[in-house]
């Protein structure tokens, strides 16, 4: 099967990293490519990190952009005290700048959108967010990728000493972790992690899964590579 070279937008936050980290322990994955506003700093003869300030345009990158079979989006901020403008230049506005240059440059990509519970795909709901990430998802469909997927994700527990940037969401994070075991047990179906949605991204690139909207009980399913 063919080494994949992979590109990852979010690096720097607990799902970017979490499937940055499957990344490098992959053998399926020959190169990782980040894009990033400010360096993480992993050192890794898999991985290259180049610096960009302006995540509405990527066009002075076509060149480091080229050649790449998959592309893993898990840039986004919260919407909470946030202005729908604002909110939209970023969560739309440069997932979109990048998926468009992406699909122009990689014929056979597939990308994958990390996006959340309660997405609106109507675009018309009272939640700004959900309108928001409904259109994203929408017109990402529209560009046409060789494979495309929305991963609709809830609860990630983070593995491997990844932590979030959101204090509030790490204080959960550590008050949950040893209800894990007992939680995997009485939801399955609901929960997942940071390992198991890296997995799942090389997985279903290499292996197409019959659903485009990705939930946790797929990224459990997709991870075991059992479908």
């Amino acid at each position: 099967m063919k080494k994949l070279k992979v590109i990852i937008f979010g690096s720097t936050g607990m799902v970017g990293k979490g499937v940055l980290y499957e990344c490098i322990d992959s053998e399926n994955v020959e190169s990782v490519l980040l894009i990033n506003r400010s360096r993480l700093g992993i050192e890794n003869p898999k991985v290259k990190e180049v610096l960009h300030d302006d995540f509405t345009d990527f066009s002075s990158l076509q060149n480091e952009l080229k050649g790449y079979d998959a592309c893993y989006f898990s840039l986004g901020v919260s919407a909470a005290g946030m202005k729908e403008e604002k909110y939209r230049r970023i969560t739309y506005g440069f997932t979109l700048a990048a998926a468009s240059i992406l699909r122009k440059l990689n014929e056979n990509m597939t990308f994958i959108y990390v996006s959340g519970v309660g997405t609106d795909t109507s675009e018309k709901g009272r939640t700004m967010w959900a309108r928001v990430k409904g259109k994203t998802e929408n017109d990402i469909i529209k560009l046409g990728f060789k494979d495309a997927y929305m991963y609709r994700a809830g609860y990630i527990q983070p593995e491997k000493g990844i932590k979030s940037k959101t204090k509030l969401y790490n204080a959960l994070y550590i008050f949950s972790k040893p209800l894990y075991p007992v939680l995997k047990i009485l939801i399955p179906n609901q929960i997942t992690t940071t390992t198991k949605l890296g997995q799942s991204m090389i997985n279903i690139t290499q292996k197409p899964y019959r659903k485009k909207i990705i939930t946790n009980r797929d990224i459990n399913i997709i991870a075991s590579n059992n479908y």
